[in-house]
């Protein structure tokens, strides 16, 4: 599978806004943005005017590295979002926040999204009691989401989960800090996410 390799603030960087993709650094002075918001690159500073295809590819590549999503992954997840019922942006997000990794990562075990990832296929996580190691995986609403004996001992996870636990946790997530697991309650609504995220960008560019 393909990696990205070079320093993860430039994609923040390059899509002007926080995306968390560096754990406790994004909430610290110490983040990229925080010192160059700007691109990344010689010309970085230098202002220009994107088209409509412009706008809406940023969308599309803000949301999927937001996630950590290769293309055709996230390609894939709009086939089935569009597929669904309903309204196909808020299907996206809604499926995009089901994501095992994520859910995993919303529950402090990660302290990004990336470190849940790797934390899923270590055979970390168990689902309703049988374990998952894959990141991709759909949570569905009522399941429980809970890190096996040997993981629960590790310092780093313990860390993450007291910083998870200063910021507070999602509505639609329940938890168990002392137990180390917790319930994905429900789907969330689009007025739980973000407003910052313009789904509908990424459905006229994935409709032409």
């Amino acid at each position: 599978m393909a990696r990205y390799l070079d320093s993860k603030c430039k994609l923040c960087r390059r899509e002007g806004e926080k995306l968390f993709l560096k754990g406790e650094k994004c909430f610290s002075d110490k983040c990229a943005i925080e010192r160059r918001n700007y691109p990344p690159g010689q010309h970085g500073q230098k202002k220009g005017r994107l088209s409509d295809y412009g706008v809406q590819l940023r969308e599309k590549q803000k949301l999927r590295r937001i996630y950590g999503l290769l293309e055709k992954q996230f390609r894939n997840l709009y086939k089935k979002a569009d597929k669904h019922k309903g309204i196909t942006g808020e299907n996206l997000l809604q499926m995009l926040e089901s994501r095992l990794d994520n859910i995993v990562f919303l529950m402090g075990f990660g302290a990004s999204r990336s470190e849940a990832r790797q934390i899923v296929r270590h055979n970390s996580i168990l689902v309703n009691g049988k374990r998952v190691n894959t990141p991709s995986y759909l949570v569905n609403p009522g399941d429980l989401i809970e890190l096996d004996n040997k993981s629960k001992e590790h310092i780093r996870i313990k860390s993450s989960m007291q910083s998870a636990e200063n910021r507070g946790f999602p509505a639609w997530i329940e938890m168990d800090i002392k137990g180390m697991k917790g319930f994905y309650k429900n789907r969330p609504d689009r007025s739980d996410l973000p407003s910052t995220i313009n789904e509908s960008l990424v459905v006229e560019l994935y409709s032409k």
